[in-house]
């Protein structure tokens, strides 16, 4: 029998296990990172009233990011999105990897947030 190998697919199996104990409040949302093979998404979300807060990616910051490698970019997106949710009036929020290993990418926009004034 041959497996089809779908890193993908075992990914979101591993972040709907994670969704049902990472919840995001008004006062304390969640942090969501989604990352694809180019580009690093981030959004703070408030799960009660379903509205996304701010959002941030790579790819709408791609004329600041000319010339710097997928962490450095990474950890730029977090700081702008940290930046953002501290000029909202967030300090805390909830890190939802998206099932991502957290490591690379997903922790130096971890970095990047927390530098910006965003504690998790």
């Amino acid at each position: 029998m041959i497996k089809k190998l779908d890193k993908n697919a075992d990914r979101r199996v591993r972040h709907a296990r994670v969704r049902k104990k990472v919840f995001g409040t008004s006062v304390k949302p969640r942090l969501c990172v989604y990352r694809s093979t180019n580009y690093i998404y981030a959004q703070i979300i408030d799960d009660v009233n379903g509205k996304t807060l701010v959002s941030s990616s790579s790819l709408s910051m791609s004329k600041q990011l000319e010339g710097k490698t997928k962490t450095e970019a990474a950890k730029l997106v977090g700081q702008d999105i940290g930046a953002k949710a501290v000029k909202l009036g967030l300090n805390e929020a909830v890190f939802d990897r998206g099932g991502y290993i957290y490591t690379g990418r997903v922790a130096a926009l971890a970095d990047g947030a927390r530098e910006a004034g965003l504690k998790f």
